[in-house]
């Protein structure tokens, strides 16, 4: 691939490589990448509409999850169906704005997950720990104020990323060796030293994430003490599997975005494909998992999905 024209400050258009080393396996790669996707979109879109037509849900845990659906929605919109149109059609070119803005959605929306899993777990804690309190704590005004918060500080602290890779002059070879526009691969494009960049995202990136997971363990763990001190044990059991499986899909969306973050600064001997495997799942399996985690097993969700399904085929 020869390098790019060093006149002009940045490129018209990257190419992206896709999962280097499983470029064969890309077809097949889409397939369950494909059927997440779907799952994400229509599970997502079921909570959204099922909240807004019943008053009865119009409650914090329900605000929240909306607000967490919403954002499933743009992250995976974001890059599913241009990673697809890579695997499938073998669309490599990306104009150089359109990476940038999806770029800015990955990134911004990434951050807005985590505090929306964190404004989740204050809001099972305040439930759990503190009943009688609950709707007088978490009043509608409350919760919008914390929605505003985790979009403004999703948006405040990434804004900067493309607007600092605008200006970057790129004279290296314009392949990106991702199946999306990741910051930290675009960035080892350009031809100046950009460590004082890197290190502003990496420490936005782990300094948002640390804090968000840190506080979201500690209610959780506060959930959990709570939960085993309840009389009755089946009680327990049922609180406990709850908080668990949020607990997992927490998990997964912090290891594997920790994974990749981390992985850019010490991972030098991790395979590329590995790597970007990964990085794909934090953007994938969330937006997937969600909407079966806290939709699927929520009753109230459940009940008035089979009750809108009976109505349909009456």
């Amino acid at each position: 691939m020869p390098p790019l024209n060093t006149s002009r400050p940045s490129p018209v258009t990257f190419l992206l490589m896709g999962i280097p080393g499983l470029e064969h396996l890309h077809v097949w790669i889409g397939i369950p990448f494909c059927s997440m996707y779907v799952v994400a979109v229509v599970g997502n879109v079921t909570i959204l509409a099922v909240v807004k037509a019943e008053r009865s849900l119009h409650e914090p845990m329900f605000f929240f999850l909306c607000m967490l659906s919403v954002t499933d929605l743009v992250l995976s919109t974001s890059t599913l169906p241009r990673m697809l149109c890579l695997f499938w059609l073998g669309a490599h070119d990306i104009a150089f704005d359109a990476c940038l803005t999806q770029m800015f959605f990955i990134h911004s929306f990434t951050t807005m997950e985590s505090g929306f899993f964190l404004a989740m777990a204050i809001d099972r804690y305040v439930a759990i720990c503190h009943p009688l309190h609950h709707t007088t704590i978490l009043t509608h005004a409350r919760i919008t104020i914390m929605g505003i918060i985790v979009v403004i500080r999703g948006v405040a602290f990434f804004s900067p990323h493309p607007i600092l890779l605008k200006k970057l002059p790129y004279c290296r070879t314009r392949t990106i060796a991702h199946t999306y526009c990741e910051f930290m691969a675009v960035v080892k494009l350009a031809c100046v030293d950009t460590g004082a960049t890197t290190r502003y995202s990496l420490s936005v990136a782990s300094i948002i994430g640390s804090c968000d997971a840190i506080l979201t363990a500690v209610s959780y763990a506060f959930i959990l003490r709570s939960v085993f001190r309840l009389p009755s044990r089946e009680a327990s059991f049922k609180a406990l599997g709850t908080c668990g499986s949020h607990v997992c899909v927490i998990l997964v969306f912090y290891s594997t975005a920790g994974f990749s973050i981390f992985t850019h600064r010490f991972g030098k001997n991790v395979p590329a494909h590995v790597h970007i495997f990964i990085a794909n799942m934090y953007l994938l399996v969330p937006p997937f998992l969600n909407p079966i985690v806290y939709g699927v097993r929520t009753k109230k969700i459940q009940e008035h999905v089979l009750r809108a399904l009976k109505v349909k085929v009456v």
